[in-house]
């Protein structure tokens, strides 16, 4: 398992923001203060499932810390926009690379048949989540995520509203692929009975 201040090395993206929105002995001194509250939360789920720390120690864990941290020290509304705006930041550019593979011409058939795999392995019972799937279709894939552990752990940690942003970043990713239709009504983040998942080929 990795230390708190090897996973706030990941967080570049994160700090970038902070460093935009204060000055610098500010920004600093915020990320010093957030790495000892995520190695605190770190030990204090250190037993958490293995498939768990897949999400919580990468994601989850990280932004709570830094959140958190940052909220006492700033407005809540600003807190709140260092993470969200560093999280479509980053979805920004993963959606573009995807966008660019989506456009040779058998990817977004392969892509669509990736999800069941995928879902199951990264988003599934062993991670902490549970699933509703649905019966296969040809250019198509749907599922329902009805608990999972971003709710779940921000919730715990007392910053449920973050769930918002990490579910909206399903939408920043897969919402314009060429070839593809990412359709989604519901998600646990705006208080939905789950985060639904319906992805299929468009020709």
């Amino acid at each position: 398992m990795k230390t708190a201040g090897q996973i706030m090395q990941k967080k570049a993206g994160i700090k970038a923001e902070l460093d935009r929105q204060l000055p610098a002995d500010q920004s600093d001194r915020i990320w010093r203060l957030a790495a000892k509250k995520l190695d605190q939360i770190l030990q204090q789920y250190a037993d958490i499932p293995e498939g768990e720390h897949m999400h919580t120690d990468r994601s989850i864990f990280p932004a709570a810390a830094i959140y958190l941290t940052a909220k006492a020290h700033m407005p809540a509304e600003q807190a709140y926009a260092v993470i969200e705006n560093a999280a479509v930041a980053q979805t920004a550019a993963i959606g573009k690379k995807l966008a660019k593979l989506m456009k040779l011409p058998f990817m977004p058939d392969l892509f669509v048949k990736a999800w069941d795999p995928m879902t199951k392995k990264i988003f599934g019972k062993s991670c902490g989540f549970e699933n509703r799937f649905y019966p296969k279709k040809k250019g198509e894939y749907r599922m329902d995520i009805l608990a999972c552990p971003y709710h779940k752990y921000f919730t715990l940690l007392g910053c449920p509203e973050l769930t918002k942003i990490f579910c909206d970043n399903d939408e920043r990713t897969y919402g314009d692929l060429p070839g593809l239709r990412f359709v989604r009504k519901n998600t646990l983040g705006k208080d939905g009975s789950c985060c639904d998942f319906y992805i299929r080929r468009i020709k």
